[in-house]
């Protein structure tokens, strides 16, 4: 059994601003994984991503909408880890603005 959480992140960057920052910080989701293996994989259809994480023998779908006033993230979550959902869409929550970081330009 498989439940989903559904997260609204408020931006004021625009779509494709963020889009361009969802993009280059997309890869570094594996650093924030337990156990140092995680696999991402992600790719673009029009303004969503869609987004496939395997690490520890689970796999996780999620999509990201992208609008231009906030990012929508909707994950999959699989049995096990649906007891933990609360607790994930909390870090989603605190976290998840990390996507939108633009972390290309030095201050």
């Amino acid at each position: 059994m498989s439940s989903s959480i559904s997260v609204d992140l408020p931006h004021n960057l625009g779509a494709e601003e963020a889009k361009r920052r969802i993009a280059n910080n997309v890869g570094k989701l594996k650093d924030h994984i337990p156990g140092g293996s995680a696999d991402v994989k992600s790719g673009w259809e029009g303004d969503r991503m869609n987004l496939n994480l395997q690490a520890m023998g689970q796999e996780v779908s999620a999509k990201i909408d992208v609008e231009e006033t906030f990012v929508r993230v909707e994950v999959l979550l699989p049995g096990m880890l649906g007891f933990f959902g609360k607790q994930i869409e909390s870090l989603l929550r605190k976290q998840g603005g990390a996507l939108l970081e633009d972390k290309s330009k030095k201050s």
